[in-house]
């Protein structure tokens, strides 16, 4: 969730309620210890305690191929406040991969191994290190190898995205295979991808074995998605989904990221075209639009016209 899933729209979305944890966008490591900042501006909740203003828990995670620095920016992060450290193993970007990181460590069952144990060994024992991957590269075959390397460097939970690094984000997301990793694994798995309901939901876990999920794209198509896969609320209305996207406009403008805020607008209308046809017809007609007071006034107007 890179350039989406940041701080203003993680308390966006937490407010809602229903989520467990949250986990940020990845911070890029190379072969450096990064400074406090760099943390901070990734993850300002860290000044918070690692929370959303709703309360919901922020864990930092961390991509990268070097064991010894990961290690040390790990230590980093739980020094200012992380709940435990995520590593990223499921970044399908060809960028990434070309240096690297991401999901061509899929490729490397070992370097996955090295890489957790060296995390594990220099975060408290009392914080979690868990990590995230993908069914594979180009394949599947790698699969179980790939997990249980993870396991077996200390990861206390691996979240799977039931798809390969080739498939992208192209669906479906393949559920069964998740689940003879659930069967040999000692560790909770956890599945991901393609759950934009409580129908998927309920498939999910039948078909994965899986007892939770984690969502990204399907929050922003519909925010209060967590609970309505818990039972406990239909989607939210239009008009309500109408009135947090205008908060994000708000709040861009008001916090120095007004230049970007056409821009997001107009990106998080693409995730809520899934959940609702109104973000489809209102991104039709902000699509052009690219300064900020034009773009709130065309949110404004479109709220009045709200039966």
């Amino acid at each position: 969730m890179e350039g989406v899933m940041d701080a203003t729209m993680r308390d966006i979305i937490t407010r809602q309620g229903g989520f467990d944890l949250c986990v940020t966008e990845f911070l890029r490591i190379v072969d450096e210890l990064l400074p406090s900042k760099v943390f901070y501006r990734l993850c300002p909740e860290l000044a918070h305690g690692a929370r959303t203003p709703s309360g919901t828990p922020v864990r930092l995670q961390l991509l990268g191929n070097n064991p010894e620095a990961m290690a040390a920016n790990a230590a980093r992060a739980v020094e200012l406040g992380s709940p435990g450290v995520d590593l990223n193993f499921g970044c399908p970007a060809k960028t990434v991969n070309r240096s690297r990181g991401g999901a061509i460590l899929l490729t490397e069952p070992d370097t996955l191994y090295e890489i957790v144990s060296a995390v594990r060994a220099a975060v408290p024992a009392q914080l979690p290190v868990t990590a995230k991957m993908r069914l594979g590269f180009d394949d599947t075959d790698l699969a179980l190898d790939n997990a249980l390397a993870l396991q077996a460097g200390g990861a206390a939970e691996i979240v799977i995205h039931a798809r390969t690094r080739k498939d992208g984000y192209k669906p479906p997301a393949y559920w069964p295979l998740i689940a003879p990793i659930v069967d040999r694994l000692d560790i909770p798995i956890v599945a991901n991808g393609e759950v934009w309901n409580a129908s998927d939901y309920a498939r999910c876990q039948q078909e994965s074995g899986v007892q939770a999920v984690m969502i990204g794209r399907g929050a922003l198509a519909v925010p209060n998605l967590a609970n309505v896969l818990r039972g406990q609320a239909s989607p939210m209305p239009w008009q309500q989904v109408l009135a947090e996207v205008m908060a994000l406009g708000e709040r861009d403008r008001t916090e120095g990221r007004e230049r970007y805020m056409p821009s997001r607008i107009k990106q998080w209308l693409n995730y809520l075209q899934i959940g609702y046809p109104e973000a489809e017809a209102l991104f039709m007609q902000v699509r052009r639009i690219g300064k900020a007071p034009e773009m709130a006034s065309a949110l404004q107007l479109a709220a009045l016209e709200i039966p």
